[in-house]
């Protein structure tokens, strides 16, 4: 892991391989963002021509190399772009601005950065993005290693605000390493994640940062009536799992419940998906990784909050055993389902362990979950949704998604679309028509949340995982969506 560590110093002469600093767009052109004036200096007049002579723009997250030539304790400057110049900077943008740096810095042992800190919630964005965009997952590597840089080692920021920013580099570690965790889960491939192992590797965090844990085995799950989790699993050779994590925090006087989608890889089942971009399935356990990594960060942040966590694991493939299109499957709690397609199977475990949870009477109930393809029609691979049956719930999840600086949207969950979920002979099957079928999913879920209990479901199938070019702090591959929210929702319950 990277460390991590703050100083008062001034930026020229602070000791590292490479410093970076922020450029803006202004009226007349490039700009220095503040935290630069020092390096400014050291260069005399030179910075901002050499800069713009390399082709710097200050568009949001550019990266511009420029060496120092002994001006300052660092052999190279990197100016990363923060878009138009302003008062104040977003911490959304300090984070990602960080991030790319960092990631482009990677190779470098050290790295010094003279970004805009005025306050803690600047400082906060900027480790996390640096922290963030400082990663690999290296693990199936060999041959090919010596051909991708590693990430960089050592990370300074550089900030005036004293023994305040002590603390707040601390969070930022401890939520970077539980979104590390997310990612490399989800980055692992299927042949070494079956159910056992993941929950192999959710006992081995609860053990180190002291949460309780028990994990349920497949006899175990027969004889608790879990049968959306054991009809899924039933087609695979490697049986599922059901994880509870238990954290309970001095003081508490509110309790959470969480609940995360393990299915460690999708075929679709007899409903098989087509080939192409199967290989992306073993991402289908995103919102498990997720909610472990959230329950090691409320441990190590000793959050003053009960958080009980289900996480249900599965894997869902085809076979003379597998579950068959109508083939009805009763659920925890004893509603029968009749499953019309066997890959839409993450609602089936879901609803157990939303059943499981909510019969410990929390005050919230909260899911994660690469649900459905049509989150990524209707919000697109960066903004997961949010449902709620609790519209105050639903917007305080998605404020705190904003602070954490994670793109998600409020939902509705129309009463009218129920209908649809409707069986002929059961007492509702497990999809409904195309139109809608994010929300359908939803209303589906909601089916299974007890009286009384504010509940939010998070759709975060397009960001769990990036198919695409690195960006920002986030790589390709495996993202931690949903870690960093969570954290700071749980954060905000606590009080």
């Amino acid at each position: 892991m990277t460390s991590i560590s703050v100083s008062s110093s001034s930026a020229a002469t602070v000791k590292a391989d490479a410093l970076v600093i922020g450029v803006v767009k202004g009226p007349k052109g490039l700009v220095l963002a503040p935290g630069s004036d020092d390096v400014a200096k050291a260069f005399g007049k030179g910075l901002l021509p050499a800069l713009t002579g390399l082709g710097a723009t200050g568009k949001a997250d550019e990266v511009t190399r420029v060496a120092t030539l002994g001006a300052t304790k660092a052999a190279v400057v990197v100016a990363v772009g923060l878009g138009n110049q302003a008062k104040a900077y977003d911490a959304e943008v300090l984070r990602r601005a960080a991030g790319s740096a960092v990631r482009a810095l990677a190779g470098t042992t050290s790295v010094a950065l003279a970004l805009p800190t005025g306050d803690a919630a600047s400082l906060r964005a900027i480790a996390e993005g640096s922290l963030l965009g400082a990663y690999a997952f290296t693990t199936y590597r060999t041959t090919s290693l010596a051909d991708h840089k590693a990430p960089v080692a050592a990370l300074t920021v550089i900030t005036g605000l004293g023994r305040d920013a002590k603390p707040v580099v601390r969070r930022a570690e401890v939520v970077a390493a539980a979104v590390k965790l997310a990612r490399d889960l989800v980055n692992t491939p299927p042949s070494d994640l079956h159910p056992i192992e993941l929950a192999a590797v959710a006992a081995d965090t609860a053990q180190r940062v002291g949460l309780t844990v028990e994990v349920l085995d497949e006899k175990a799950l027969k004889k608790g009536a879990f049968g959306g989790i054991l009809g899924v699993g039933q087609g695979s050779a490697n049986p599922p799992r059901l994880v509870h994590l238990s954290h309970k925090g001095k003081g508490a006087k509110t309790k959470v419940a969480l609940v995360g989608k393990g299915i460690t890889f999708d075929s679709g089942g007899i409903s098989i998906k087509p080939a192409a971009g199967m290989e992306d399935m073993k991402s289908d356990m995103g919102g498990a990784a997720a909610v472990i990594a959230t329950m090691s960060a409320v441990a190590e942040l000793g959050l003053a909050i009960d958080v009980e966590a289900w996480v249900p694991m599965a894997e869902n493939m085809p076979s003379g055993t597998a579950i068959r299109p109508s083939d009805v499957l009763t659920m925890r709690g004893g509603t029968k389902v009749e499953v019309n397609n066997t890959d839409a199977e993450g609602r089936l475990i879901l609803g157990d362990a939303i059943a499981r949870a909510c019969e410990d009477s929390p005050d919230y109930v909260l899911d994660a979950a690469t649900l459905t393809g049509a989150q990524l029609v209707a919000l697109g691979a960066r903004t997961s949704a949010v449902m709620s049956n609790d519209d105050g719930f639903r917007e305080q999840v998605v404020s705190a998604a904003g602070v954490a600086g994670e793109a998600m949207w409020g939902m509705p969950l129309p009463a009218d679309l129920r209908s649809a979920l409707d069986s002929e002979v059961a007492d509702m099957v497990n999809t409904g028509p195309r139109d809608g079928g994010m929300l359908t999913a939803g209303l589906f879920l909601k089916e299974f949340v007890a009286d009384g209990v504010k509940w939010s479901h998070l759709d975060i199938a397009g960001p769990a995982y990036n198919t695409g070019a690195p960006y920002g702090y986030t790589h390709t591959g495996g993202t931690g969506a949903a870690v960093r929210t969570f954290v700071q929702l749980l954060e905000e319950l606590a009080g």
